[in-house]
């Protein structure tokens, strides 16, 4: 994935339309969470096989790949606007999360790093 490409896509689809005043963070991040909403509605009331197997469905799986793009679109074009390089930050969570979830503490456990000993 070129991150930088897809955002300048984005970046030229919103300047040719004017929408970079509608485009701050507090909008952008209030978006975004309404596009996950808008996911999760798709598996709210599904059990975990039926979530699982969305992807034999075409019509829901249609919709649940536009509703994660539209979730990747507002989330690219956040960290553009705010000139985080998501390639970094993803790079910096991941070895927060090795310290805060060793292994040998949080294999096959889901509890939160606060809970392991």
């Amino acid at each position: 994935m070129n991150i930088e490409l897809l955002q300048k896509k984005i970046r030229e689809f919103v300047q040719e339309r004017d929408w970079e005043k509608y485009h701050n963070p507090k909008n952008l991040s209030m978006a975004l969470a309404g596009e996950a909403g808008e996911l999760l509605e798709i598996f709210q009331w599904l059990t975990p096989a039926e979530s699982s197997e969305i992807k034999n469905n075409p019509q829901a799986y249609q919709r649940t790949k536009h509703e994660i793009a539209d979730i990747l679109v507002y989330l690219l074009r956040l960290s553009d606007k705010l000139e985080i390089d998501l390639e970094q930050a993803v790079l910096e969570k991941i070895k927060l999360n090795q310290e805060k979830y060793p292994t040998h503490l949080a294999k096959g456990s889901a509890k939160k790093y606060t809970d392991l000993k």
